[in-house]
């Protein structure tokens, strides 16, 4: 499912219309976004949760070369499902 199919099964489901449909999970995806880079975490209950998480500064390979390359530090976004949706997939 890509972001289309997403507003076309929002739009369905709930009776809305596809614009309004867009509109509400662009608004949803922000929402969460703004949040991370808060460094907050996001909980939907049932659902799962969004969270940040810092991965240090290390040393890498080049895999064509094998050439050492330093990778940056940086803050990745992590996701943990929610009991619900664990047990929905499986």
């Amino acid at each position: 499912m890509n972001k289309g199919d997403l507003i076309n099964s929002v739009a369905k489901n709930s009776g809305l219309t596809k614009a309004d449909s867009g509109r509400a999970v662009d608004a949803v995806l922000d929402s969460i976004t703004t949040s991370l880079q808060k460094g907050d975490r996001v909980t939907l209950p049932g659902f799962g949760s969004f969270s940040t998480s810092k991965r240090a500064a290390r040393t890498g390979r080049n895999p064509q070369t094998g050439k050492e390359i330093k990778i940056k530090a940086r803050t990745v976004a992590k996701f943990k499902a929610g009991k619900n949706l664990a047990e929905a997939v499986n």
